[in-house]
């Protein structure tokens, strides 16, 4: 598995032969990518689909499957590219390709923000391959239940999270070889860094390995 951190909450992941591109956002750079297999966009808000630069992307990559989750789905219906879109159903698995690669839709629901915004769908997603790492990226929501995972993908910072949550996820999912951070385009440097340690060194008894890939380009596992 090789990953990529194109900013903010989206991912470039290649394994078992398959490129997928998750969250195609407004806090991230994604316009060079091609050759995709697969987009994922978790829920609809900008930050994790920019309609604009997703439709050029999806123009560039016209063989990739479209995979959204239900709500976001029905926002693309005037997209250039609505035709294309496939909904993620929670439980679901899917095949990518030929080498064994099985997507799972994980969770329904974004979490709640403040009492005065509506709650959104949010569906994240686990890759998995029989002998490889497994990954999972929750989108915007720590309740979902993914099973066992080696490779955890954390929300850093956000309006709707606080760092208390994202360790209590971490313990609770218990990824076996450590988490990811994302969701941190928000952040300085410096308050990047605090967020990011503290996750780190709370998110398991005797700490828990943070593979930080921001602006580290394709890195494997």
């Amino acid at each position: 598995m090789q990953i990529t951190h194109l900013g903010h909450a989206c991912l470039l992941i290649e394994l078992a032969g398959q490129r997928v591109l998750v969250d195609p956002g407004a806090f991230s750079s994604f316009e060079d990518v091609t050759d995709l297999d697969a987009v994922v966009v978790t829920h609809h808000h900008p930050d994790h689909l920019h309609p604009e630069k997703a439709a050029a992307l999806l123009a560039a990559n016209p063989r990739a499957r479209v995979l959204m989750e239900a709500q976001t789905a029905t926002t693309v219906t005037d997209a250039g590219y609505a035709d294309r879109v496939e909904v993620l159903s929670p439980g679901s698995t899917l095949g990518l390709g030929d080498g064994g690669l099985q997507l799972t839709a994980v969770g329904e629901q974004h979490a709640t923000i403040h009492p005065y915004v509506e709650r959104v769908g949010n569906t994240g997603v686990v890759l998995r391959v029989e002998g490889g790492p497994s990954l999972y990226h929750p989108g915007d929501a720590l309740d979902g239940e993914p099973g066992e995972v080696d490779l955890l993908c954390v929300p850093v910072s956000a309006p709707w999270g606080k760092v208390a949550e994202a360790i209590a996820f971490v313990r609770r999912i218990a990824p076996r070889r450590g988490i990811i951070p994302i969701h941190d385009g928000l952040l300085n440097d410096t308050g990047r860094g605090m967020y990011v340690q503290h996750i780190g060194t709370f998110g398991a008894e005797g700490g828990v390995e943070v593979h930080d890939l921001r602006d580290a380009g394709a890195t494997s596992f």
